[in-house]
């Protein structure tokens, strides 16, 4: 389903939504209680197939996304098994999951969101972490 450009992809409730402008990418964490490049942070992100529905999810903060008003590009991370599936990357385990299980990192569907939209900080990813997640957006 295309989502007509002249609409504001934004929900109603706040969270995070379709983009696929430019992104200022950099690795910055803060542990500070705000969300920061670098960071798996938690946010409501709409389902593909049905925008209008979604689930609260980590989501990777890349950096800035330049084509808003100070929201930050992110991608969804997920603890099922995305082994060998093309659009995702592993990156290992982390403190953002409780059970410390193995992670990926969803690399084709960019999405932004506003940072007073980001429902909780999670935990830092290692630079090395970033680092794959990033070169897997240029592959």
């Amino acid at each position: 389903m295309a989502m007509d450009p002249e609409l504001d992809p934004r929900p109603g409730i706040g969270g995070a939504h379709a983009y696929d402008g430019s992104v200022t990418v950099q690795y910055a964490p803060e542990l500070d209680g705000e969300p920061d490049p670098g960071e798996i942070v938690w946010a409501w992100v709409p389902f593909q197939e049905d925008p209008t529905r979604g689930k609260d999810r980590p989501v990777v903060v890349l950096g800035r996304a330049d084509e808003t008003d100070g929201d930050f590009a992110v991608l969804m991370v997920s603890s099922k098994d995305h082994a060998g599936q093309r659009g995702w990357v592993g990156i290992g385990t982390g403190d953002w999951d409780r059970e410390r299980r193995f992670s990926f990192v969803r690399t084709d569907r960019l999405l932004a969101v506003a940072p007073p939209a980001v429902r909780r900080e999670g935990a830092a990813m290692t630079a090395d972490q970033f680092r794959a997640v990033v070169s897997a957006l240029d592959s």
